[in-house]
């Protein structure tokens, strides 16, 4: 690729700042299996929300954390595109749980062929977007982020009379949406048109442009509903997040109460309170208010009984308020909303949130026989069976399944295709790598568009990130220091150089777009490139320090013993009823 000589001078910019090297199911309310919410929250995904005035820069920011351990991880770069009038836009199904074999073909060519039988009218342009398992940001600053929230098992509809999945939904939103408003429109529109569900159930996404975001949740309206009931194929509802407040959404409903008086907050399909009504979901001659979360995902739990997804609701109000002392035994539906935090907040700082493990808290996995000598949380991760009893373990907002996980910001501040930035990162947060990339490239590396977990690929940018973290699990409590030297000097690197990458591409912008688009591809390219290069390094030098259980010292060259915590010694005495060893005589 040609560099001009003002991708030159930016380059040069650059230079000046490199781095130095650098489970359970959730429950019914009322005990009605037939009623109850179906969600895997093991599976589960956790989205963090952050209004414009609650950030430290102004940008509204958006998470998701890929939880699936199974699923197809790779990403693609969906260029914009013109059409002619009278062409369509042909729906295919996309299981977002589904995991491809890469030696049948790539998945975006794969899901191609499962065609919903419907065919939309095209729009004369859509937009770039980034796509994964969802579409994550277009070239607008829209911005998305998921977690399945699940809904009553009456209202599922996996029948092919529903045509559009959440995948779908997200897809058409980033071709089409200039604002998250006009996102939320167009996928509840959809659903009610064309029906909502197949492979999904309740679904919530966190939908966000530079001024806004939303908490958005559909639901399928059962597996009897076809277009020619003239009714709507979807229930929905959205809720916007206050500019001063955060949100987060553990996989439950987090929409309460609304007031559809009010336009400016909340938005909803037409059956949004007549269809529960309908189903004896809600009693208006109660004179209860209508509840959304009540009505179609009931969940009264708390981080103390259950300790699945209802952990992750009580320990984010916690980090971002600890002065109101929330307690992990208040139930969910009685928690707020979205909350001002006591800080702003900073895409690092949001970065940091992604990786929690309730560390300093009671909760914490890594304590104790759980997390073993060396304190790995990563144990037992889903629920345990043992002597006939079920028991579950905590459920943190950082799991070691996690496909990848998104930071996104969306920035009034700068045109859009620089405004608009996602930082991802492959595989766990906590041994990945934050890596950031502009709405406005044009372009992904290839390693980020293969690869599968079967098959060990060096040609995959994911199976880096993956080959750091296990050679990380065996002695964590050391291994991390060497993985989050790394981190920092990368990610911190990166949001350092990110003011000076803004102004010199939204310069060039107002000059010569195109010349921007190639510079701020070119940049997100290199750096991906050179930190999946350095993560592949990192895990060979894990490898080599930590081999056969010594410490193995590359500057000394010096192999030392680990050194095990007394308590767990002592559990070893006891368990294998040791002896203490008589001192040998001279």
């Amino acid at each position: 690729m040609r560099i001009t000589r003002s991708l030159t001078i930016g380059f040069c910019l650059l230079a000046a700042l490199a781095m130095a090297g650098a489970f359970s199911w959730n429950r019914a309310a009322d005990g009605d299996a037939a009623f109850a919410p179906r969600v895997p929250v093991r599976d589960g995904c956790t989205v963090i929300m952050v209004g414009k005035n609650a950030s430290t820069d102004g940008s509204v920011m958006t998470t998701h954390t890929c939880d699936c351990g199974h699923c197809d991880w790779t990403w693609r770069f969906v260029p914009a595109a013109d059409h002619a009038p009278g062409s369509m836009r042909k729906i295919f199904h996309v299981n977002q749980f589904a995991d491809w074999d890469p030696r049948l073909g790539l998945k975006w060519d794969r899901v191609k062929e499962n065609l919903a039988g419907l065919e939309i009218p095209e729009v004369p342009h859509t937009f770039a977007y980034l796509l994964g398992s969802f579409g994550y940001m277009n070239d607008q600053q829209v911005a998305i982020g998921e977690s399945t929230v699940g809904c009553r098992r009456k209202m599922e509809n996996q029948t092919p009379s529903a045509k559009f999945d959440i995948t779908a939904l997200t897809m058409i939103a980033m071709e089409r949406a200039r604002t998250a408003r006009e996102a939320v429109r167009i996928m509840g529109e959809l659903a009610e048109r064309h029906g909502y569900g197949f492979t999904d159930t309740g679904e919530m996404l966190a939908v966000a442009d530079p001024d806004e975001v939303w908490v958005f949740e559909i639901m399928p309206v059962g597996a009897l509903w076809t277009p020619a009931s003239k009714k709507p194929g979807a229930v929905w509802c959205a809720q916007r997040v206050p500019d001063d407040h955060v949100c987060v959404c553990p996989n439950e409903s987090r929409i309460g109460e609304i007031d559809l008086g009010n336009a400016d907050d909340f938005m909803a399909s037409p059956n949004v309170v007549s269809y529960a009504v309908d189903q004896g979901f809600h009693d208006p001659k109660s004179g209860a208010p209508f509840n959304w979360k009540k009505a179609y995902n009931p969940n009264d739990a708390s981080a103390a009984s259950t300790f699945g997804s209802s952990g992750r609701l009580w320990r984010f109000l916690d980090l971002v308020a600890p002065s109101r002392k929330f307690k992990p035994e208040t139930k969910n539906e009685d928690l707020p909303f979205s909350i001002k935090p006591e800080k702003k907040y900073s895409v690092y700082d949001i970065m940091m949130m992604t990786r929690d493990k309730y560390e300093g808290t009671p909760y914490y996995p890594g304590r104790g026989v759980q997390g073993g000598p060396f304190e790995n949380p990563n144990r037992l991760p889903y629920g345990f069976q043992v002597d006939g009893k079920k028991y579950s373990t905590a459920r943190m907002i950082s799991v070691n399944r996690a496909e990848y996980v998104t930071v996104t910001q969306s920035r009034g501040f700068l045109s859009n295709p620089v405004g608009g930035l996602v930082w991802l990162a492959f595989g766990a947060q906590d041994t990945s790598c934050f890596m950031p990339f502009y709405a406005g490239i044009t372009g992904i590396p290839r390693s980020f568009e293969i690869g599968d977990h079967y098959v060990f690929d060096r040609q995959s940018a994911r199976w880096a990130f993956d080959y750091v973290d296990f050679h990380t699990q065996a002695v964590y409590s050391l291994a991390k220091e060497d993985v989050r030297e790394a981190q920092e000097a990368w990610e911190k690197s990166a949001i350092e150089r990110a003011p000076l990458i803004d102004r010199f591409a939204d310069e060039l912008y107002r000059k010569d777009p195109a010349q921007a688009a190639r510079f701020l591809t070119e940049y997100c390219v290199n750096n991906a490139n050179r930190v999946v290069d350095r993560w592949w390094q990192l895990g060979d030098e894990l490898l080599v320090k930590y081999n056969k259980l010594w410490i193995y010292d590359a500057k000394t060259r010096k192999r030392n013993p680990m050194k095990y915590p007394d308590w767990w010694l002592r559990l070893l005495v006891e368990y294998n009823k040791l002896q203490p060893r008589s001192e040998e005589k001279k």
